[in-house]
């Protein structure tokens, strides 16, 4: 099928490989955004994309916690000027009170609060995630640019603890608590990606098992929490502070604009 400059050039800039290649690509998949990027990164030609870099929304995380509960905030805006307004940002602020007093839910989606915004403030203005959690530890941590927002929840450790895996996920972005519970589709089409660029280089094939579940374990490892190097301290992984600690995560949320 024919594609359009437009398609070609957010494929052009998703993996930076040629136009040519990347119309090609799409020509062959007919138009078909993401087995384009696929097909590309088996030859080789593009790197994995980080689909969650992709958000353009402006806004802002807001976190607020109180006697064994915490609740997160993402509030989205069309622009920065918007976003950095004193209005928006009591919103933002106005909204986690409510979530934390139980006056809204994190599933609520009409809030009269946000539709009276867009009306005040002249733009879209919508309610990206809310989130509300209990635990006996809490640790929570907001990046100084109110962009992303954590919550952890241990069994065992203490606040400090807490705060300080929160901070190391708001940073590492983890997928997941423990490299079990990576996303079998997510790994399924790596490994499908890993044995065309294995059968490329010409690996024989007596290896070629070792080598995908060395690829695997590595995969699965990066995206989850426990397995990570601390930020704070790259000698250790959460994994071994949480035993020093006598500590389990039961749980942890990431929003982020």
């Amino acid at each position: 099928m024919a594609v359009t400059l437009d398609q070609i050039k957010e494929l052009r800039e998703l993996t930076g490989v040629s136009m040519m290649a990347c119309k090609k690509a799409l020509e062959s998949n007919d138009g078909d955004m993401e087995k384009s990027i696929d097909d590309l990164r088996k030859k080789g030609e593009a790197k994995a994309v980080d689909r969650a870099g992709r958000e353009t929304s402006e806004g802002v995380v807001v976190i607020k916690s109180a006697e064994g509960k915490a609740v997160s905030v993402k509030l989205q805006a069309e622009t920065d000027f918007v976003s950095r307004g004193d209005d928006f940002n009591a919103l933002a602020d106005d909204l986690a009170t409510k979530l934390l007093n139980g006056d809204i839910s994190e599933t609520d989606t009409e809030i009269q609060d946000v539709k009276d915004a867009v009306l005040k403030m002249g733009e879209n203005i919508r309610i990206g995630g809310m989130k509300f959690v209990e635990g006996g530890v809490l640790g929570t941590y907001v990046h100084s640019n109110k962009k992303i927002g954590v919550i952890v929840v241990l069994e065992g450790g203490d606040a400090e603890l807490a705060r300080d895996i929160a901070m190391h996920t708001a940073a590492t972005n983890p997928q997941c608590i423990s490299p079990d519970e990576v996303d079998q589709a997510l790994v399924d089409r790596e490994k499908a990606i890993w044995s065309d660029q294995l059968a490329q280089e010409g690996k024989p094939a007596e290896i070629l098992d070792k080598i995908m579940m060395g690829k695997e374990k590595k995969f699965r490892e990066e995206h989850a929490l426990t397995k990570q190097t601390f930020v704070k301290d790259p000698e250790k992984t959460i994994e071994q502070l949480l035993e020093e600690a006598s500590a389990k995560i039961v749980s942890f949320s990431r929003l982020a604009i």
